[in-house]
């Protein structure tokens, strides 16, 4: 997992830190003055709040964490949870509306037009097309209606107007994120505006964000070559597990996705036991506490979500996916990996950080700097996600008058090297100073910590965890990186996928019946 996370005053630290922190007492300093700062509490609907005194300015910064993304999305259904990273922000029965009862009256009626005209267009055989433009009238006329009721980005407004700012959210397949920060006199009505868009949530505008998020995908995968390689190289690579789905959903599904179906998913995701909200700034817990606990004790209790339990088979055969058309070519390739719990996490992550982290990094120095064949190479992990088994992937993009081909292979022989042959001590040295300042780096502000401190607390039920990783980082040795080399990147474990350049039709222009 990526640490994201610090104030100035672990800015200072910092110089100190990497020279002194080979121990685990500096960090357990750390550990130690985050306890003091830091306020847990789990409200009685199950959601966890986080507080962390850090009055360096007059501001605060929060990160809502949803324990829920596209890959919680149901069979036939994909695209459900990236739907509520737009309609968060359209307001709730007190925002974004001049009359909720009458527009309560006009959404339900939307709901009917489109269940009319679905159940019409879907037919197998039969299907009448002059009802069809009927009721496909009837339901354009059905949203004008219900738009009439509608004040447009008056949650947006609200924030904004009182000092909000990266007011943004984040759908992934794994969870959805939601921050900003904003004035510290501004937490109440923070409170109020994020409370009330997690237990008040209104399908405003639902269709019409539908048609946004189709344009999205559009742009993102259907318009976009790299988009759709990677799209059949997930597919490709998974046959079980729901990361190898579209994360934005496949085109069929989100165009028929509703609003009755979203209004369910949120009903079983958007519970207390599945959240987490951590809030970072100039806040004493003291005053704080009570206020979010007045607020966010509006979110609906229940019991957390089960966990999902498919778990992808070992893949005991290579496959590959290529592409060929009129682009760049490209190459991409990935081996499952276990998830984050595993004890070789941090050493997956010293693989990455030695074949890939900057000019200095194995893969970009054979391929880019030595071979002069590709314009970029690297491995990443994990990938698509992080919170169950994934993949460890290398791509490379190669430069004009080389291959694909070339780019496999010379990628395959930096993967033997590491099998093979022991990496440097300073290799091993580089890669630990750097997870050391990058844990410390990504603390450096307000946003970074929140973010942090609510995504451990969700993945490890114990922010504190976040602050244990440096002792995994230590641990990793050189014989670590060669035994799983060896146990991951093998062939019956590889999925490839590449865009192959088709050289454009030629212009038949030839006259006259002579060959």
């Amino acid at each position: 997992m990526q640490s994201r996370t610090f104030s100035r005053f672990w800015g200072v630290f910092l110089a100190v830190a990497l020279t002194a922190m080979a121990g685990h007492g500096a960090l357990g300093q750390d550990l130690k003055s985050f306890e003091q700062r830091i306020t847990t509490k789990v409200l009685p609907n199950g959601l966890t709040l986080l507080i962390c005194e850090r009055p360096d300015a007059p501001v605060f910064s929060y990160t809502t964490y949803i324990d829920a993304g596209d890959v919680n999305d149901p069979s036939g259904d994909s695209g459900l949870a990236h739907m509520f990273e737009h309609l968060a922000f359209k307001g709730t029965s007190e925002i974004g509306t001049t009359d909720y009862a009458a527009e309560k009256v006009a959404l339900a009626k939307v709901e009917a037009a489109n269940d009319a005209y679905e159940a019409e267009y879907l037919k197998p055989v039969g299907r009448d097309e002059k009802k069809l433009a009927e009721l496909h009238k009837a339901f354009v006329e059905a949203q004008n209606e219900a738009h009439k009721y509608v004040i447009p980005n008056q949650f947006t407004e609200v924030a904004q107007r009182n000092g909000a700012n990266g007011l943004n959210a984040e759908t992934g397949l794994d969870n959805t994120e939601y921050f900003w920060s904003m004035p510290e006199n501004r937490l109440e009505l923070w409170a109020w505006l994020e409370s009330g868009r997690l237990a008040d949530v209104v399908p405003r505008e639902f269709y019409k964000e539908r048609d946004v998020v189709m344009e999205e995908r559009r742009m993102r995968t259907d318009s976009n070559p790299i988009g759709r390689l990677v799209e059949q190289f997930l597919a490709t690579a998974y046959v079980a597990h729901n990361y190898g789905r579209s994360g934005i959903g496949w085109p069929s599904e989100v165009s028929q996705i509703n609003a009755t179906e979203a209004m369910e998913f949120h009903k079983k995701y958007y519970v207390g036991a599945n959240i987490v909200v951590a809030v970072v700034g100039d806040v004493k817990a003291s005053e704080a506490l009570p206020v979010l606990e007045k607020y966010f004790s509006k979110v609906p209790g229940g019991p957390k979500p089960e966990e999902m339990t498919t778990v992808e088979p070992k893949q005991f055969a290579e496959k590959s996916v290529v592409i060929r058309e009129q682009t760049q070519p490209f190459y991409i390739e990935g081996y499952h990996r276990p998830s984050y719990r595993d004890p070789d996490d941090a050493v997956f992550d010293a693989i990455q950080d030695i074949m890939s982290n900057g000019r200095v990094a194995r893969l970009y120095r054979s391929l880019v700097r030595d071979q002069q064949i590709a314009a970029d190479a690297e491995g990443f992990s994990p990938f698509p996600g992080d919170k169950y088994p994934s993949l460890f992937s290398f791509y490379a993009v190669p430069l004009p008058g080389h291959t694909p081909d070339q780019m496999r292979d010379a990628i395959h022989k930096e993967i033997d090297k590491l099998k093979t042959t022991d990496v440097t001590d300073a290799e091993m040295a580089m890669y630990k100073t750097r997870a050391r300042a990058d844990l410390l780096r990504g603390l450096a502000d307000n946003q970074g910590l929140a973010n942090a401190l609510a995504e451990y607390q969700t993945r490890y039920g114990d922010w504190r965890e976040l602050f244990l990783q440096l002792d995994k980082v230590d641990k990793v040795t050189k014989a670590d990186i060669k035994r799983v080399a060896n146990q991951v990147f093998v062939t019956s474990n590889r999925t490839s996928a590449e865009i192959d350049t088709e050289a454009p039709a030629a212009n038949a222009t030839k006259t006259g019946g002579a060959e």
